[in-house]
């Protein structure tokens, strides 16, 4: 069992910055991939980023990219997600997931079996 727990999240204006971190615990915390989703009030699932386990590869939501960067907690099981020049567009519940292996379907919610229970992100002026 994993435990993800993501702390965070807040008001910010817009072109502004902010970090979301996201931690795992549990007997199978140990060398799992992660990866940040978010949805916004009335629509779908939407994929943000997604890291392996020891930080290799990286993978990011065409909406994202360039703007948003995620890497691996050094001394923990877990993630940061760097977000910067933020439009209003990205607000949304921000969600922190977990899975043993990252797949090809690693921008599919499905390939995650491990969840927090989500933080809101709001950009407004």
């Amino acid at each position: 069992q994993v435990h993800v727990v993501e702390p965070g999240g807040g008001l910010v204006q817009p072109g502004g910055s902010l970090i979301l971190a996201c931690t795992a615990s549990g007997s199978a915390s140990a060398a799992i991939a992660m990866g940040w989703f978010r949805q916004a009030l009335g629509k779908a699932r939407e994929f943000v980023a997604a890291i392996s386990w020891f930080g290799g590869t990286s993978y990011y939501g065409d909406s994202v990219k360039g703007r948003f960067t995620i890497s691996r907690l050094s001394a923990e099981n877990g993630v940061y997600l760097r977000m910067r020049s933020l439009k209003p567009e990205d607000t949304a519940v921000y969600y922190c997931a977990a899975t043993p292996r990252l797949g090809t379907d690693y921008d599919s919610p499905s390939a995650y079996g491990f969840w927090g229970q989500g933080t809101q992100v709001t950009v407004s002026s």
